[in-house]
C-alpha cells in the first residue's frame, strides 16, 4: 500500500459526495471528472446546455479549496483575452504582465467550439505545456492545473470543431445527458430553496490535491495490464472501420487515468477491469471512423466498446 493512500482516501470520498449533493444521479461522471484531475489530465465535456457542467465545475473548484476560473469562449475572443496581455506602465516605465484567466487552478473553458482555431489553441497549447508565452516571455502556471472544456454537439450551427490533434489533448470525453425522472424531481426538490452548492464547503486542500497526483503516479501497474493497454491501442490501427487510430498518447493516457482510477478506490495496483472501464471515455475521441462506417450510422464509441469486448483480458492470479 502506498504511504498515505488510506490518509487521502476518506479526502477523495468527501469530494465525491460533494458532488453528488450537487449533481443528482451522476456518480460516473464525478468520479471520472476526478480521474482526469489526479492523473494531471484535462476533459472535454459534450452535451447540450442546461445539463449541469458549469455546476460540476464550480462544485469541484470549492471542493478542493481551488481558485476558479471561467472563460466564455466567443467568435471575438482573443488568444489574449485567455493567456493575458503586457501593459505599458508609464510611472515604472516598462511593461507589466496582467494575466488572464488561464491563471487559475480550475478551469471552465464554455462552449469552446464557439470560438476561433487560434483562440482553441491558446487555451490547448497552456494544457499541455502548463505554462502560456506572451511577448516572448514564458509564465509558467500554477498548480494543481485543470481545465475542464465544455462543447456543444456539432450538429449546432455557428461552431468550430476541433481537429483530431486538439482532441487528443484531452485524458477524457464525458457526456452528462439528461436526468431520469426521479433524479430531476429530486433536482427539483432540493434548488426549492437555496441551491446545494452554496452548502458545499472544501474539503481538501490545494496542496493535498498535489500530493495525491504525486502519489497516484507510484500506482503499480504489471506488466500484463500493460501490454492488454498496447493491444487495445493496437487493435484501433487495424480495424478495417477505422480511418485513424489512437496514438501512443493514448496509450499513455489510458495507463494514468486506470492509475488514478486505482487510487480513488484506495488501491495502489491497476486491475485489468479499470483498464476496460475506462477505455471507452479514453480512447473514443481520439480515433476517426471510415466515411462508411458514418454512413452506416456507427459511433466511436461502438467500436471501441467492440474492441474491448474481443480483445483477450489477462488473468493473473495477483488480479484474480
Amino acid at each position: 500500500m502506498i504511504h498515505g493512500t488510506k490518509l487521502y482516501n476518506e479526502k477523495i470520498e468527501r469530494v465525491l459526495n460533494n458532488i453528488n449533493k450537487v449533481m443528482i444521479g451522476k456518480e460516473d461522471v464525478a468520479t471520472l471528472s476526478l480521474v482526469a484531475l489526479l492523473a494531471e489530465g484535462h476533459v472535454l465535456l459534450e452535451d447540450v446546455p442546461g445539463v449541469g457542467k458549469t455546476m460540476l465545475v464550480r462544485t469541484l473548484a470549492k471542493s478542493l479549496d481551488c481558485d476558479f476560473k471561467r472563460i466564455q469562449f466567443t467568435p471575438d475572443l482573443l488568444p489574449s483575452d485567455v493567456t493575458g496581455v503586457s501593459i505599458y506602465n508609464p510611472k515604472e516605465m516598462q511593461f507589466e504582465f496582467r494575466g488572464g484567466p488561464i491563471f487559475g487552478n480550475v478551469i471552465l473553458a464554455d462552449e469552446i467550439n464557439r470560438t476561433s482555431p487560434k483562440t482553441q489553441s491558446s487555451l490547448l497549447e497552456a494544457m499541455e505545456e502548463k505554462n502560456v508565452t506572451v511577448d516572448g516571455s514564458t509564465k509558467h502556471l500554477g498548480k494543481p492545473f485543470f481545465v475542464m472544456a465544455t462543447q456543444n454537439p456539432i450538429e449546432y450551427e455557428g461552431t468550430y470543431p476541433l481537429p483530431e490533434a486538439q482532441l487528443d489533448r484531452f485524458i477524457l470525453k464525458l457526456k452528462m445527458g439528461y436526468p431520469s425522472f426521479s433524479d430531476e424531481l429530486k433536482m427539483l426538490e432540493k434548488t426549492s430553496g437555496n441551491h446545494p452548492i452554496e452548502t458545499i464547503e472544501a474539503v481538501m486542500s490545494k496542496d493535498e490535491l498535489v500530493e495525491i497526483q504525486e502519489r497516484v503516479k507510484e500506482v503499480y501497474i504489471d506488466r500484463n495490464v500493460q501490454q492488454y493497454i498496447v493491444n487495445l491501442v493496437t487493435r484501433t490501427r487495424e480495424h478495417r472501420e477505422i480511418y485513424l487510430g489512437v496514438s501512443p498518447r493514448g496509450s499513455i493516457a489510458l495507463m494514468k487515468a486506470a492509475k488514478a482510477y486505482a487510487y480513488i478506490y484506495g488501491r495502489d495496483y491497476v486491475l485489468p477491469d479499470d483498464v476496460k472501464f475506462l477505455a471507452p471515455f479514453v480512447l473514443s475521441h481520439r480515433i476517426i471512423l471510415t466515411s462508411e462506417a458514418r454512413y452506416e450510422g456507427i459511433t466511436n464509441g461502438d467500436i471501441i466498446t467492440s474492441i474491448v469486448k474481443s480483445t483477450h483480458i489477462p488473468i493473473r492470479k495477483e488480479f484474480s
